[in-house]
């Protein structure tokens, strides 16, 4: 919103912001000046300095996209996803965002080729936890279903293989904590269990679930107590 006021009229009001000089212009948010100039500035000047401030289009995207994932709408926001990744000139955490809205939509390939462009200094926290659940859903869908691993574990307790492909089942229907127990006993008789693919599963389901998840912080300090 642009808004004039007359300096002549309300002094007391130009006082307080300290204006000295006419125009004065100052851009306030949440009824609080942030930022200003003092001077008539051409157009391209006024638009670098709006420019700082005001939201990006991708930006406004990327929000819209997150409410659609809150609403369990992940097809609708794959498209505005797509979207702000296209405008944003492939902006990182939203590449991020998309890569997990595929893997719910189990296009995996999709989701695998745009993790694979994401530069090495945008992989923070968002990256791994995406990255994390790709990694589990690739792993998921070359298991057979939850049900038959059920059965096929009951009745070789002791498998590896087998207790691994149920975790990695477990956790991709919602089950992280039933997959972390297998997983747990897994590491528990030999931490480099399967080459390492358990260890490597067990911490993706860590990432997946957050720093802040009750869940992941119980079983974090159960894998620190494993290995130190």
């Amino acid at each position: 919103m642009l808004a004039t006021l007359d300096a002549d009229a309300e002094r007391m009001l130009a006082s307080q912001f300290g204006v000295q000089s006419l125009p004065t212009v100052m851009l306030m948010k949440d009824g609080q000046p942030i930022d200003g100039f003092a001077g008539a500035l051409p157009e391209a000047e006024i638009r670098v300095f709006l420019e700082r401030h005001l939201p990006k289009p991708w930006d406004i995207l990327l929000k819209d996209a997150r409410r659609l994932i809150g609403e369990g709408d992940f097809a609708g926001a794959s498209v505005v996803l797509r979207t702000a990744y296209t405008d944003s000139r492939r902006r990182g955490d939203i590449a991020c965002e998309l890569v997990i809205v595929l893997v719910n939509l189990k296009r995996l390939d999709e989701a695998k080729e745009i993790l694979g462009a994401i530069k090495m200094a945008d992989q923070g926290a968002d990256y791994h936890q995406a990255a994390a659940q790709w990694e589990l859903a690739s792993n998921a869908q070359k298991a057979p279903a939850v049900t038959e691993l059920e059965a096929l574990f009951k009745q070789n307790p002791s498998d590896a293989v087998i207790a691994h492909q149920l975790a990695l089942q477990y956790s991709q229907h919602g089950y992280s904590k039933e997959a972390l127990v297998l997983l747990h006993d897994l590491l528990a008789h030999n931490v480099n269990a399967l080459d390492g693919a358990a260890r490597r599963t067990y911490t993706d389901i860590l990432t997946t679930l957050g720093k802040g998840d009750p869940l992941a912080v119980a079983y974090q300090r159960k894998l620190y107590a494993l290995l130190y």
